[in-house]
């Protein structure tokens, strides 16, 4: 089989979750499974990651603009493409996911208090301080520790802590807001990769 994006190409990538199977799955729900016979897989495949990447973040913005609060964060990003390229891996499981987000969020705020620098503004914007310097790298490795310790590693964690602990989250009740949009993207994708058919976790990672 043909693996240059040809017509009935497929990427079996295994670290990958099988994006193929995924874009195969929704394509045939919708009853148009004729289209990775027709069409180049790897057109087809990116053309469902543009699309279902626009849509992760755009619901994000959608609830940020009904409520004014701030629900779209950088590390949703990295989130949202784990979701959807590699459902199938450890890191993208929901237990990970929110696990991770929230160790890094507990962490980063832990290291605003501890520093003193909660009611300063974000880093970009007063400079770039010895306390700030501490709070990131103390945030960054604490995270990442923890996130061993308990068994849920989930890299776009390390981004969540950075943003808290260089300060441009720095009120306690956009940390709430961060974990309902981890929560929404998260049912998300539980509810995509599950109508595509791939077995999709509830919870925990699957055991391979």
């Amino acid at each position: 089989m043909p693996a240059d994006g040809s017509p009935g190409s497929r990427h079996t990538d295994e670290t990958s979750g099988r994006l193929d199977e995924v874009v195969a799955g929704v394509l045939k729900q919708l009853r148009l499974p004729y289209l990775l016979d027709r069409l180049p897989a790897r057109p087809v495949t990116a053309a469902f990651a543009t699309v279902n990447g626009f849509l992760s973040i755009a619901i994000m913005s959608f609830a940020a603009l009904v409520t004014q609060q701030p629900f779209v964060f950088p590390s949703l990003g990295p989130t949202a493409f784990l979701f959807f390229f590699s459902p199938l891996v450890p890191a993208a499981s929901p237990r990970n996911t929110v696990y991770g987000h929230l160790i890094g969020a507990a962490v980063g705020w832990g290291c605003l208090l501890a520093f003193g620098l909660q009611g300063d503004g974000p880093s970009t914007a007063v400079g770039v301080s010895w306390e700030r310097v501490l709070a990131a790298g103390l945030s960054l490795g604490l995270t990442s520790g923890l996130m061993v310790l308990v068994n849920a590693p989930h890299p776009p964690a390390g981004a969540t802590t950075l943003i808290i602990s260089l300060g441009v989250l720095h009120e306690f009740e956009h940390l709430v807001v961060l974990m309902i949009a981890v929560a929404l993207l998260t049912l998300q994708a539980i509810g995509i990769n599950r109508l595509a058919g791939v077995q999709y976790p509830l919870w925990r990672p699957r055991t391979p």
